[in-house]
């Protein structure tokens, strides 16, 4: 069996609108690479017809996960993360608000001897294409100066969907993830600090589209969230 270079994780919930386009972009940039690679579909619970739509797709590497519950971003994509095979492995929205193409930025970094390199709009370089409305856009502003006061002061942007591991990082950092909603992204951030991987932030293109699964519930559990993981990183639990 050929060596995997690459994993895709994708974490879904009711997408069934979006997730066809979405696998199409992902399948069509991997199939002009000459790495091998798969794809996970981590479905979290869907009521729709997301696992359906995937499905009629028949995309040959595409592995479908398909839990009967849902338990949030946080615990699929660390199953994806533990199930899949690549050597380097990239979780990235299924509303594919930043496009696969934007990998090709990240490969320098992993060969200088980073272990994980992240997708961020709050460094020079980013592209922004916002949907959402006014106070989304000024409680998230909000919440990342709050999440570098709190937790990681030199990462910017912690919470973007588009996130790339090695495969030793990944199995050592999501074993030790407890945070499986929406906080999940600074839980994973932290424990890579505290296990001394090196983490790169680099601009990305994004765009936020309309129908965003982020209410202003999400936004006060995460800082519940934000709480515990401090709470968890001074007791010593992510060494």
């Amino acid at each position: 069996m050929p060596e995997i270079h690459l994993s895709v994780i994708i974490p879904a919930y009711n997408e069934e609108k979006r997730i066809a386009a979405t696998l199409r972009d992902v399948n069509d940039y991997l199939k002009r690479q000459s790495f091998e690679s798969e794809i996970f579909l981590l479905d979290d619970g869907s009521r729709d017809k997301t696992v359906e739509v995937a499905r009629s797709l028949n995309i040959p590497n595409l592995k479908i996960i398909d839990n009967p519950e849902n338990h949030g971003k946080g615990y699929v994509v660390r199953q994806g993360m533990l199930e899949a095979r690549g050597s380097y492995r990239l979780f990235t929205d299924a509303d594919n608000s930043t496009k696969i193409s934007e990998l090709e930025k990240f490969w320098p970094y992993f060969q200088e001897g980073f272990d994980i390199v992240i997708g961020s709009i709050e460094i020079k370089g980013s592209a922004i294409r916002e949907g959402a409305a006014w106070y989304r856009r000024t409680l998230g502003k909000l919440a990342k100066i709050l999440i570098r006061l709190v937790l990681i002061w030199e990462i910017h942007d912690t919470q973007r969907g588009f996130k790339c591991f090695t495969a030793e990082s990944a199995a050592r950092i999501f074993p030790k993830q407890t945070i499986e909603r929406w906080g999940f992204d600074m839980e994973i951030l932290q424990i890579a600090k505290k296990q001394g991987f090196k983490i790169k932030e680099l601009p990305v293109s994004w765009e936020n589209p309309a129908g965003s699964k982020v209410t202003l519930g999400s936004y006060l559990s995460s800082f519940r969230e934000l709480m515990r993981i401090k709470w968890n990183s001074l007791r010593g639990k992510y060494k």
